[in-house]
């Protein structure tokens, strides 16, 4: 493979785990010679998504699509999202007979059901559809992995998921306020519904309790939780400061399906407190980095004697270069099951 065309609806100026996943692995391509370009909302004229406005979903056409993908011009088209530009650009390619990836990242269903009660089902068949029309569906997880095939879900293939070990790493002293109590628990993350972030915050826990990052939900839980300390977004150097800053991380997440700030708490030192679910069960599993337990609580105050290296080593266990070969060997194998059917699957 010489070029490869990344297709996302989710994009910059939002970072979430989709971009920093697509960016992440695009500079691991570019150091093997190949060519990366991306179809993002970025061009389009766009509209806020309903319930997350950060994602700006692209107005445009099939054939303003597949003029797009014909001038990039690349061997292999990977698919991150099932939005607007995702489907069509899954049309243009099923329409000339071009092999795609796609990437399930997001257990959209469950995220839907977190604010309007409507069943999971017909939204879990629309998927289906979706992504086995591609030539393959790319996972982060055994655990994903497991649930998508009991959906029916067809041609699976292993990406993991990686952390930049040399921006999130241990550093010396905080910088939180100094008057903050000790320990300090923190997630970091989208601050939404689905995140589940109020079962954190409703935690009997000694010291301080911190939340980093924004989302629609910033300001109702400011409002009800106002002894939490919220720091608002970061990013780079400083947001891996404020990770090693805290003493336990809590992730109380039960729909995600991978969890990057999993990792980077791990790479900055930090054990991990969360349930035992699709995400950390993977990614903490038998590592001694975290403790997983239906009582979350218990869980947080017993990651305070986790010692941090342990943390650190775990996550050094995770490149972005390993995860970036995964990808490429899922692409390679997509390519030649779809050359010898003749078709997409």
């Amino acid at each position: 493979m010489k070029s490869l065309l990344f297709v996302s609806d989710a994009w910059h100026p939002q970072v979430n785990g989709v971009v920093r996943t697509l960016e992440y692995t695009a500079r691991e391509l570019e150091n093997r010679g190949i060519r990366v370009e991306y179809l993002t909302p970025n061009g389009f004229t766009t509209i806020p998504c309903p319930t997350y406005p950060e994602i700006r979903l692209a107005l445009t056409t099939r054939g303003r699509v597949g003029q797009r993908i014909k001038d990039f011009d690349c061997d292999h088209i990977h698919i991150a999202t099932e939005g607007p530009l995702g489907l069509l650009a899954a049309k243009v390619a099923r329409k000339e007979k071009r092999s795609f990836t796609t990437s399930y990242h997001t257990r959209f269903p469950e995220y839907v059901a977190a604010r309007v009660p409507l069943p999971k089902t017909p939204f879990y068949a629309w998927f289906r559809r979706f992504h086995n029309s591609a030539s393959g569906c790319m996972v982060a997880t055994d655990e994903l992995e497991t649930s998508l095939r009991d959906r029916k879900f067809q041609n699976l293939m292993r990406w993991s998921r990686g952390v930049d070990t040399d921006i999130f790493k241990p550093y010396e002293g905080s910088v939180l306020p100094a008057d903050l109590p000790r320990p300090i628990f923190m997630n970091v993350g989208r601050v939404s519904v689905e995140k589940n972030i109020s079962a954190f915050l409703d935690l009997d826990l000694p010291g301080s309790k911190v939340v980093v990052g924004d989302g629609p939900q910033l300001e109702t839980l400011k409002r009800d939780y106002p002894d939490v300390h919220f720091t608002g977004s970061k990013t780079g150097e400083d947001l891996a400061r404020h990770y090693a800053s805290a003493d336990a991380f809590v992730f109380p997440s039960r729909t995600d399906t991978f969890g990057l700030v999993l990792l980077e708490a791990l790479a900055c030192g930090v054990p991990v407190a969360a349930y035992p679910v699709m995400g950390p069960v993977d990614v903490i599993g038998d590592s001694g980095a975290g403790i997983l337990s239906d009582d979350l609580r218990e869980a947080a105050l017993a990651a305070l004697d986790i010692p941090r290296d342990v943390c650190r080593a775990t996550a050094l266990n995770q490149s972005w270069a390993v995860c970036t070969e995964q990808f490429l060997q899922n692409a390679a194998t997509a390519d030649a099951a779809h050359r010898q059917n003749g078709s997409v699957v």
